[in-house]
């Protein structure tokens, strides 16, 4: 728990404020929701544009220990069951020896919107909170408002970014995984083990526990051959030791240029 405490801090502490005088979220972000169209499903692709000014970064969905994570609210929205990401493969940033995940320059998120009634409009509301951050980190919060129509248009910047996907397992020749796991003080030590040939020299593996009360540390890792290992430390809100649901771990794999997700890690 003690572990936990000391990563918010940090990120906390990352997120303080800078003086008004230096810069504004203006000077420092602009959003856009870029339209898109109703897929063959039905469900309706469209994406949230974040441009970030020259040296800034936002965050993945798991931003490492000295990252921001993102947060969404479509309470707000009309004609809307569920909005899925599908977020482009992100990159690796080392600040003093801490590692963060995310994104410089542009993200283009593309979201996949089921409707509850596919014939009719879709309105798109959303607060979101983000951190972006250079030399220092700032909270941004933006407001969305966004009318989806009702066929839309092919969009080449979306297709672009849903081809920034990680792989899928099978897609990068892997031939099984294997989580074990092990009580300690606080939670949970969980060493993954994945046979697949390698995605460059440097590669970090991100272990989501898809529990939200768990926190996961970042991952050390190791390769011999075709075999990754990586251990990693789950720590609950209570505390300690807890069941953890293995179907809902999302193990991802972030190497130069490509990545890896999968769902799910059974035992060895």
């Amino acid at each position: 728990m003690q572990r936990l405490a000391s990563s918010l801090l940090v990120a906390l502490s990352l997120a303080l404020p800078i003086p008004a005088a230096a810069t504004t979220q203006d000077e420092i972000l602009r959003a856009a929701v870029l339209p898109g169209w109703r897929s063959d499903s039905g469900t309706h692709i469209a994406a949230l544009r974040l441009t970030l000014a020259p040296g800034w970064k936002t965050y993945w969905r798991s931003p490492g220990d000295a990252g921001i994570p993102p947060l969404f609210d479509w309470a707000g929205s009309e004609n809307v069951r569920s909005v899925r990401f599908h977020w482009p493969r992100p990159h690796v940033f080392d600040l003093n020896g801490m590692q963060s995940i995310g994104y410089k320059g542009e993200l283009v998120l593309p979201l996949e919107v089921t409707a509850i009634d596919a014939s009719q409009p879709i309105r798109l509301r959303a607060n979101v909170e983000l951190g972006v951050c250079r030399d220092i980190c700032i909270p941004a919060a933006l407001t969305l408002d966004a009318a989806l129509p009702l066929q839309g248009a092919a969009d080449a910047v979306i297709d672009a970014a849903l081809r920034q996907r990680p792989q899928t397992g099978r897609e990068a020749g892997m031939a099984g995984i294997a989580c074990q796991i092990e009580p300690i003080a606080d939670g949970l030590r969980l060493t993954t083990a994945i046979d697949m040939p390698a995605l460059g020299q440097h590669e970090v593996v991100v272990l989501e526990p898809g529990q939200g009360s768990v926190w996961a540390s970042d991952s050390v890792s190791a390769r011999q051959g075709n075999r990754l290992t990586a251990t990693t430390e789950l720590v609950a809100a209570s505390g300690q030791p807890f069941a953890l649901d293995r179907s809902k771990l999302t193990v991802t794999v972030l190497g130069p240029d490509r990545a890896v997700e999968i769902r799910g890690c059974p035992a060895p």
